[in-house]
């Protein structure tokens, strides 16, 4: 669960950018950081590949047919992202931009470009190294910061979700701005933008 003192001080925060973003924050309640999904960080970015651009929706139906593709063949998803698999993985949804990263980001964890000394690396050169390999762009490198480094500090300024949020409660375009006034945790921001989000009621 959220420590209490950085619940108190995001309300505290939004109090002073606009009452809205306030209130969203204190109907949510102090939130749970998980810990990372995914083993390796590998495995983080080939879903965040095959989210990228995606709905939550479209994005695991698409990544449902992967994993029964690879289990069909007794493997696991990572078994399908090498030459020779185009066809079957444009067969589940996976276009070919996204086919080509997926390649590109287990030719990458095999030439040891993602090993556990990233982890100690600030997010600005971390996303540096991330965003050489092909298909990896700072969308994705954020993701990984953010849900599998567990950096408390990385505003997604690319995330459509989080900054219209953000944008919407605190009634100003410049989410950057308003963002920096939650340093050091931008990253628990954009948490709270994305449960807001999922928090909303749809409309008739």
């Amino acid at each position: 669960m959220l420590d209490a003192d950085i619940y108190e001080r995001m309300l505290r925060t939004a109090a002073t950018v606009a009452e809205p973003l306030r209130a969203a924050i204190a109907a949510i309640g102090p939130i749970e950081i998980a810990p990372p999904a995914h083993a390796s960080l590998a495995e983080r970015l080939f879903v965040e590949v095959v989210n990228q651009q995606l709905s939550t929706k479209a994005a695991l139906s698409i990544w449902t047919r992967i994993e029964a593709a690879a289990a069909a063949q007794d493997g696991t998803p990572r078994d399908l992202f090498i030459p020779g698999t185009e066809v079957l993985l444009r067969s589940c949804g996976v276009s070919a931009n996204k086919v080509r990263a997926l390649h590109a980001i287990r030719g990458a964890e095999e030439a040891g470009l993602l090993g556990p000394e990233l982890a100690t690396y600030p997010h600005a050169e971390r996303s540096a190294v991330l965003c050489r390999i092909r298909g990896v762009g700072p969308w994705t490198a954020d993701m990984a910061g953010i849900f599998h480094f567990l950096d408390p500090d990385i505003w997604p300024v690319g995330d459509v979700a989080a900054v219209g949020v953000l944008r919407r409660l605190a009634g100003t375009e410049d989410t950057v701005a308003v963002a920096a006034q939650f340093a050091p945790y931008r990253s628990i921001l954009a948490r709270y933008m994305w449960r807001s989000r999922d928090a909303a009621p749809v409309a008739a």
